[in-house]
């Protein structure tokens, strides 16, 4: 994640968003990023959307 994170700041961007499966949440919120809006259904599998500012 922080080589996608180190890419993503060479580009200029601010933001890295994501789609986190529910049961790896724990693991993305170690890292810093926050869930934001409803859980959703992705081909059988709970998802959060997911944000961390750069």
């Amino acid at each position: 994640m922080r080589a996608v994170e180190d890419l993503a700041r060479e580009r200029g961007l601010l933001v890295v968003d994501l789609h986190a499966q529910t049961r790896a949440l724990g693991f993305y919120e170690r890292l810093g990023y926050v869930a934001y809006g409803a859980e959703y259904d992705s081909v059988g599998i709970a998802h959060r959307g997911m944000r961390r500012v750069l």
